[in-house]
């Protein structure tokens, strides 16, 4: 049998996923519940730490207990990198996810800080360079509103950024375009990349920076771009809030076995 705080949190959770109630609705106080007759002040209080770590409630002085917005932001997969959103207009990559979501942004959404640094060995493997090579690191937080959604930091290697804007650290993306736009201006036109994802549990810096709350994952990316010689001119690392993005992907399904079947019957 259950003790009686997980049957309160579970019947809570399942008003919350139902919609009975509604994101930022606030919880009754403890001592509410407690004169209802639903438990203890300690039954109480589990139940809401439970709901908490699940993620379904958000807990702060001055606000109590609050029901959290459910509706995460679209993360785009391929067509956030469109060529002609950022070199033929300006829709950067987390603008193109706003778009894509309904969700108003300003461009300085995007802060950052440019800076040299020495490559790790996780930086020196995604670009390519020896451990403790000079790179650049472009550090961006992106909010939307006053809400973190997460952080990325791209790495450069200094021939391929020295002088343009990637490295100015003025806050939004590196002017019309971005990124990658400044890339294909100084002759580095993107074109594959490499993403990799995880989840894990976040450092303390991390639940203070992004604003989680507990018992919320975060999820890593790492991103690798290339030129079409294989040239990679930008290792990445982003890390996410879990429960702020609905990652998305579309795509052509491969059929490597036709295209071995087509490749003999051209050679006949």
């Amino acid at each position: 049998m259950a003790p009686k705080w997980r049957e309160l949190a579970d019947r809570i959770a399942q008003e919350i996923k139902s919609g009975e109630r509604k994101p930022g609705a606030q919880l009754p106080q403890i001592r509410e519940l407690v004169e209802a007759g639903e438990g203890s002040k300690s039954t109480v209080h589990q139940a809401y730490k439970a709901l908490e770590a699940e993620g379904l409630v958000t807990s702060s002085r001055g606000h109590g207990t609050v029901v959290r917005a459910r509706t995460p932001l679209k993360r785009l997969g391929i067509a956030r990198y469109d060529k002609a959103k950022w070199r033929d207009g300006d829709e950067v990559a987390f603008i193109a996810d706003r778009v894509a979501s309904g969700r108003a942004y300003k461009r300085d959404e995007q802060t950052q800080t440019v800076s040299r640094a020495e490559a790790t060995a996780l930086v020196a493997e995604g670009l390519g360079v020896p451990v403790g090579s000079g790179v650049y690191a472009r550090a961006r937080l992106v909010k939307e509103g006053t809400q973190p959604t997460h952080t990325l930091t791209s790495y450069y290697r200094p021939e391929h950024v020295e002088g343009t804007r990637i490295v100015d650290p003025t806050p939004g993306p590196a002017g019309r375009g971005g990124g990658y736009r400044v890339l294909y201006d100084a002759g580095y036109e993107i074109d594959h990349m490499k993403e990799a994802l995880f989840a894990r549990v976040p450092t303390a810096d991390e639940v203070k920076l992004l604003q989680l709350p507990a018992g919320e994952p975060v999820v890593e990316l790492h991103r690798t771009t290339y030129t079409a010689d294989g040239t990679v001119v930008e290792f990445a690392v982003g890390v996410h809030a879990a429960s702020r993005f609905a990652w998305e992907y579309e795509f052509d399904v491969p059929d490597s076995a036709g295209q071995q079947v087509n490749g003999k019957k051209g050679l006949t």
